[in-house]
């Protein structure tokens, strides 16, 4: 029985022993082995099962994929004395994990060295060149007005640095500062870059007065583009109307003179009936019963009556 229990304790002995032996790497994760507080061979950065000395060998963990430092944004004076808030942050990552550990500890400490390092590069920087070195990019022309910069729309500047280079010129000055914490910047940024509180109020208030004047700009043409074709319209119906009513006399004159040339016709083969039909007309319109008149008896206008006295009669 006792030998059982010694079998036993024995094998858990064995387990526990094996369990502290033997560790995993993950595929992120980089490993550095101390003993009583000193570095045991060469960091392990491949994964998969490893093994070390129980109890007096400590497994010191740390990440392989980039990690993330953001500054704390701080009210910086360009060089032509604009106040401005500038934002910074940047991407490293550990690539001595020995020199690290030695160093920095954690990725606390770390990151407290990153703002003792970084955030004056991006205040020397900064300092050291015009807002519109830091703003910009390029030497494109500005399709708008840039407020702030004193700048008029169509207007160019010569950037000679501009923001990229500047980025980059803080990444160049703060790593070989951090080399010897094992750790590699891969890129520096400024995240946002804005006016102090005291200036901001009266650039709002300029670029609404922009906006407004871009506004107004477009509404006067719009105005004006709408007066134009209106009178274009008006021009047009003038012209149409015009035209129909020149067809339309051209039409009457035709048949008018037509009818003119049909009558003058008819009147020539016997102009005596002609006059004699038309004054009959006149006679049927004019007279009737109730119709009295009062003519001499040598008025053109009873000239068939007086002609033919038997009609008279009748």
């Amino acid at each position: 029985m006792k030998s059982k229990n010694l079998i036993f304790i024995l094998l858990i002995v064995i387990a526990a022993a094996a369990y502290s032996m033997a560790y995993i790497v993950g595929e992120t994760e980089q490993v550095v082995i101390t003993q009583f507080g000193r570095v045991v061979g060469q960091p392990i950065k491949t994964p998969g099962l490893k093994f070390k000395i129980p109890v007096i060998q400590v497994v010191n963990r740390f990440p392989k994929y980039l990690l993330e430092w953001d500054g704390d944004p701080g009210q910086i004076p360009t060089l032509d004395k604009t106040y401005i808030w500038v934002d910074p942050f940047a991407r490293w990552r550990i690539v001595d994990p020995v020199a690290f550990l030695q160093t920095v500890t954690d990725e606390f400490n770390a990151k407290n060295r990153l703002d003792e390092i970084i955030d004056p590069a991006v205040r020397n920087f900064i300092t050291s060149y015009p807002l519109i070195e830091a703003v910009r990019l390029t030497n494109r022309t500005l399709d708008t007005y840039e407020v702030g910069l004193n700048v008029k729309s169509g207007q160019s500047f010569e950037i000679t640095t501009g923001r990229d280079k500047i980025t980059k010129g803080i990444l160049a000055q703060a790593q070989p500062k951090l080399t010897k914490f094992g750790i590699e910047m891969v890129d520096v940024k400024l995240k946002r870059i804005n006016y102090v509180e005291e200036v901001r109020k009266s650039v709002y208030g300029r670029m609404i007065a922009e906006r407004k004047q871009i506004a107004e700009k477009f509404r006067s043409e719009g105005v004006g583009e709408a007066l134009q074709i209106r009178g274009e319209k008006e021009k047009d119906l003038k012209q149409i109307t015009s035209e129909a009513y020149k067809a339309a006399q051209e039409i009457k004159g035709k048949a008018d003179a037509k009818v003119t040339t049909i009558l003058a016709r008819a009147f020539s083969v016997d102009p005596e009936f002609y006059s004699f039909t038309k004054t009959l007309d006149v006679y049927q319109k004019t007279l009737d019963k109730s119709t009295q008149v009062v003519l001499s008896t040598d008025s053109q206008f009873l000239k068939y009556l007086n002609k033919y006295p038997n009609a008279q009669e009748q």
